[in-house]
């Protein structure tokens, strides 16, 4: 098979994973009513664990716990679990479509992040691309100051513990390999979720009104029986979405599939619309465009100069 033919394939895969992302985003939506946040995520990540467990055993390969960075892999740990907590509360109260927009802002903290901790050096027009990108997360939020919801920041919040995360990744990916990372992002999501079900899980501090909060806070297990065949459904999704997100990578050039990672914004628009009959402003659309517009230009400019600050795989 030539390198176009593996192009094809890698697109078609990033399409899919991309699709599956989100399904899964979707599933929190539908049931963000009837379970609590956290046992949400305990109950995904345990069935993502099990699947990669058996993947691994499958597959003949071995699992390595021990990290060569301790310190920098539990602060990754609880920035990515805390980051995708702040995404899957922005769920309860945006659509799809402006919590995926607000989270593909990343890139521009990463590129951020890099300049201050690993000392990359970026040129004026790649400043250019980071200011038109925030440009454009203004232009999604909508900001009136006045009377502004910061709770609309969550997404925003999530990508800039994601570009921690990622920016701690670059480093640490030198020596842990990948499912030496992904077991440890596992783990400690399953763990920080016991945490939180000791001091919350019995509804302990739910005493709020709104539909938010009461996510957050609300009583583990009190629907059951509805609840969990939806987290169930979206471990087995996420982990299928993760699949074809590497398997994309190991089969094409990333540089060509990585671009096709903005689809699931597209995605996010078609589903929000017949699921739940959300339709983007025109406001929106042109914050996507200017969001996703200098994405590209600066993974582009990163490429050129074959300095690749933004992670090649995303890590949901």
């Amino acid at each position: 098979m030539n390198q176009a033919q593996n192009n094809t394939k890698g697109i078609i895969f990033i399409l899919i994973g991309m699709a599956s992302f989100s399904i899964q985003d979707s599933l929190i939506k539908f049931i963000f009513n009837d379970t609590a946040l956290y046992e949400l995520y305990f109950g995904r990540t345990l069935v993502a664990a099990l699947l990669l467990i058996i993947f691994l055993k499958v597959t003949s390969q071995k699992l390595i716990l021990k990290t060569h960075y301790p310190f920098l892999t539990t602060l990754r740990v609880i920035c990515f679990f805390f980051g995708f907590s702040f995404f899957y509360i922005s769920l309860t109260f945006m659509s799809l479509a402006m919590a995926n927009a607000l989270f593909f802002s990343s890139p521009f903290f990463v590129s951020i992040l890099a300049i201050i901790f690993l000392k990359e050096k970026v040129g004026i027009r790649r400043w250019l691309g980071i200011v038109t990108g925030f440009l454009g997360v203004i232009i999604v939020l909508d900001p009136s100051f006045d009377d502004f919801n910061y709770m609309k920041l969550a997404p925003v919040a999530c990508a800039l513990f994601y570009a921690i995360s990622m920016t701690i990744t670059k480093y640490t990916s030198k020596k842990d390999s990948v499912y030496t990372q992904m077991a440890h992002l596992y783990i400690g999501a399953i763990l920080i979720s016991v945490i939180f079900f000791i001091f919350t899980g019995k509804g302990q501090l739910n005493i709020y009104s709104d539909p938010t909060f009461q996510f957050i806070f609300r009583e583990w297990f009190t629907n059951p029986d509805y609840a969990w065949p939806f987290i169930v459904a979206m471990g087995f999704v996420a982990s299928f979405s993760f699949y074809c997100v590497f398997s994309a990578y190991s089969v094409a050039s990333p540089p060509v599939v990585s671009l096709y990672e903005y689809s699931l914004i597209i995605w996010a628009i078609l589903i929000g619309y017949f699921l739940f009959n959300d339709i983007p402003t025109p406001r929106t659309f042109l914050g996507v465009f200017l969001i996703i517009g200098a994405g590209i230009y600066i993974y582009m400019r990163e490429k050129a100069r074959d300095q690749m600050i933004v992670s090649d795989t995303p890590n949901r």
